[in-house]
């Protein structure tokens, strides 16, 4: 099974896969709505003060802002990277990136806390569409090995400044703007990518399989990933025996028990258990996971530290960031160089360690800690270890999909992110609470005690750090390289051959 070479990826009057000049075009648009997707998941957070103040959220309801995207992008990621490689991933990809352009309307219009939470619920919902359906296209337009790492590092390079650059922006405009335009900014780069991307990329579809869906499994996924996403942030401001917590979490986990017996007697499953027998492709995913945990928790925690200790303003905040994103492009380009020779297994392990000791540095933070001989050194060391780790765990999570399983291989990825981060961001915001209020009750002022579960959450989030890359080390097999892909492959598969190594 493959995409049909009538409709390949690189649209009417190309060379056939791989080789049409358009794909780095199409890379650069497909990659920019990524940046685009990757920045609102961060830009919201310095801008939450001002949300509350102008449309009056109480506490507990301004949550929703960010957690109504993390619940709707999550639980539908899965849905929407197999409707994508079943019914056309330009197709699904245009989609999403206007449904993503209509709720950021919709939420830089915002006029009361309702109308913001449901459009970023939407919000979260085109990112389900979009985004794996991007990725897959990207791994079909780029079959030749050494094209597909460097294309891939350009993908994750931008995604991960994104996720910089998020902070950044939304200082700059919520101080000399509004909080509004957060939101509208996204707009002009939606209607690029939507009048640029059908001249650029034709459909592709799996071929010779179903066009059915696989209505159980899509709502036992969904409903799963939803539940325990909507359980995992409910711990960051409930004890994690409050049924607010225990009973999503349960009914979660009972769906997607359910899912896997269901999709293993399914005739056109959603997710082939086959899927998961490929070594690679699964330690890859997980040690996505447990970087993930330790990544969001830092974003969050950290912002937290350098507006509510150090007293940094929005502006300030942002600014700090920035050399993060320095280090973000060293990691990449080091890491897409190496790969190659050093192969994936070893780029990963090396580059999580770096990681996890720059995030075990940041554990020292005080009171009056100083940005350059505290805070910059730790920056550098995580952005250049989280940055290198990025594109080869994005090969190997990648690695030896088939064709017809493109979108669902990027959005299984995407998934873990989630799903990891937001358990890494649960697990540590109740370690820094929970560490805070000992520290008070002890008779620590209000800046020591959040300093001192700031601190704890950081460590916590080294030792996650330090587990991807055992992970890694264990399961990654040895030096993993992509291969060219034929235009009829034998097994269907995007080819992945695998070197020996001692």
């Amino acid at each position: 099974m493959a995409v049909r070479e009538d409709e390949s990826v690189m649209g009417e009057g190309g060379d056939g896969l791989g080789v049409d000049p358009r794909r780095w075009k199409a890379l650069f648009v497909l990659a920019l709505v990524q940046f685009m997707i990757i920045i609102d998941i961060t830009v919201v957070n310095v801008a939450l003060p001002s949300i509350q103040r102008s449309l009056h959220f109480t506490g507990d309801s301004l949550a929703w802002v960010v957690d109504g995207y993390a619940l709707m992008a999550g639980g539908l990621l899965l849905f929407g990277g197999r409707v994508g490689d079943l019914f056309g991933r330009k197709r699904l990809f245009l989609i999403g990136t206007a449904v993503f352009a209509v709720a950021s309307f919709t939420s830089g219009a915002a006029q009361n806390h309702t109308m913001l939470v449901v459009s970023r619920f939407a919000q979260g919902a085109g990112e389900a569409l979009a985004s794996p359906a991007a990725l897959a296209l990207v791994v079909l337009l780029f079959t030749e090995p050494s094209e597909r790492t460097r294309a891939l590092g350009i993908w994750s390079g931008l995604a991960g400044l994104g996720g910089t650059m998020g902070v950044l922006i939304s200082g700059v405009i919520v101080n000399f703007v509004s909080w509004r335009w957060i939101f509208f900014v996204n707009i002009p780069i939606a209607i690029v990518a939507i009048a640029l991307i059908p001249g650029l990329v034709s459909e592709s579809r799996a071929e010779g399989t179903s066009r059915r869906i696989d209505v159980p499994g899509a709502v036992l996924v969904t409903g799963g990933v939803l539940a325990l996403i909507d359980g995992f942030l409910a711990a960051s401001h409930h004890s994690w025996g409050n049924p607010a917590v225990v009973w999503p979490l349960v009914i979660g986990a009972a769906a997607l028990v359910a899912m896997v017996v269901i999709e293993s007697r399914a005739r056109d499953p959603l997710i082939p258990i086959t899927f998961f027998a490929n070594r690679t492709r699964v330690s890859a995913n997980v040690a996505t996971a447990v970087m993930a945990s330790g990544m969001f928790g830092m974003f969050f925690l950290l912002t937290l530290y350098l507006q509510q200790v150090l007293h940094y303003s929005p502006l300030k905040t942002g600014v700090a960031y920035a050399p993060f994103g320095l280090g973000m492009v060293a990691g990449i380009m080091v890491s897409t160089k190496v790969l190659a020779r050093v192969g994936a297994k070893g780029v990963t392990t090396v580059a999580l360690a770096i990681a996890g000791f720059g995030m075990f540095l940041l554990g020292g933070v005080t009171t009056h800690g100083s940005y350059v001989a505290n805070l910059l050194p730790t920056i550098l060391l995580l952005s250049f270890g989280m940055g290198a780790a990025f594109p080869a765990l994005q090969i190997a999570a990648m690695h030896e999909v088939s064709a017809e399983n493109a979108g669902l291989g990027s959005a299984v990825q995407n998934t873990v992110v989630q799903i990891g981060g937001s358990l890494g961001l649960a697990v540590l915001v109740t370690l820094a609470l929970r560490r805070a209020a000992s520290s008070a009750a002890s008779g620590a002022s209000v800046a020591v005690a959040a300093t001192n579960g700031y601190a704890l959450a950081f460590r916590g989030a080294a030792f996650a750090m330090f587990a991807a890359a055992v992970v890694a080390f264990l399961l990654v097999p040895g030096r993993p390289r992509v291969v060219a892909m034929g235009p009829e492959p034998a097994d269907g598969a995007l080819e992945v051959e695998r070197l020996s190594s001692p």
